[in-house]
């Protein structure tokens, strides 16, 4: 099980997506509930409580993935085979591609008015 754990294993090369989709699914599940039990006043802007709670999902889940890049090349330049290596250095790349997906993704849902 530790082994699951390092950076260099093949499992992290879908790690970033499977954040990334996780947080898709429940920003969007918890956008369509919110809306439904207690819409904000249609005259309020976009400063509610949705929108925090997307805008501080979104920042933690970028954080995540960044460090999880960092890490990841951490990990590469230390690994000592290259099959560990190339695992490393790719997950690093899904990573980042990751984090600026959920950058692209949860930007314009922080700044429109939520319940359209």
């Amino acid at each position: 099980m530790k082994h699951l754990l390092s950076l260099t294993h093949p499992i992290h090369l879908v790690g970033g997506l499977t954040i990334w989709g996780l947080w898709f699914v429940a920003i969007y599940g918890g956008l369509s509930v919110a809306c439904a039990v207690a819409p904000p006043e249609p005259e309020r802007d976009m400063w509610t409580g949705i929108n925090l709670a997307v805008g501080l999902s979104t920042l933690v889940t970028v954080a995540l993935l960044l460090w999880l890049a960092r890490a990841s090349v951490v990990a590469a330049r230390r690994a000592e085979l290259r099959r560990e290596c190339y695992f490393a250095f790719v997950s690093a790349g899904v990573y980042l591609f990751s984090a600026g997906s959920t950058l692209f993704v949860g930007y314009p849902v922080v700044f429109l008015p939520p319940c359209l």
